[in-house]
């Protein structure tokens, strides 16, 4: 009785965790609050910061993958600081969202059509 018991609690927080790592993604390398108090200017200057690093660590790896022993130095050298450029990006373009700024996806044209 006492196994079943506890078999039900430990699959009831099981599902529980899912459900609440589905709705708020976990991130190994960002926080999820560091911009929270960030103004939409000092947004945009972080996404442009983390983009322009994620472009050259794209380049980078790519340039090591044509080496031999290329994918053990993306491995080593790389891959961890992408995916942390990755997950700031992450948090940043959420934060950016929640706070309603304007990015190059959203912006939209002043002109009228004549």
């Amino acid at each position: 009785m006492r196994i079943a018991l506890l078999l039900v609690a430990m699959t009831s927080l099981t599902v529980t965790a899912c459900t609440s790592a589905l709705e708020n993604p976990a991130t190994m390398f960002a926080d999820p609050g560091k911009y929270e108090f960030h103004n939409c200017e000092q947004l945009a200057e972080q996404r442009r910061a983390g983009k322009k690093r994620e472009q050259e660590l794209t380049q980078l790896m790519d340039r090591a993958e044509r080496s031999t022993g290329g994918a053990f130095v993306n491995v080593i050298a790389y891959k961890s600081d992408y995916v942390s450029v990755r997950e700031e990006l992450k948090v940043i373009e959420g934060t950016m969202r929640v706070k309603k700024c304007s990015t190059p996806e959203n912006w939209g044209s002043t002109s009228a059509i004549r």
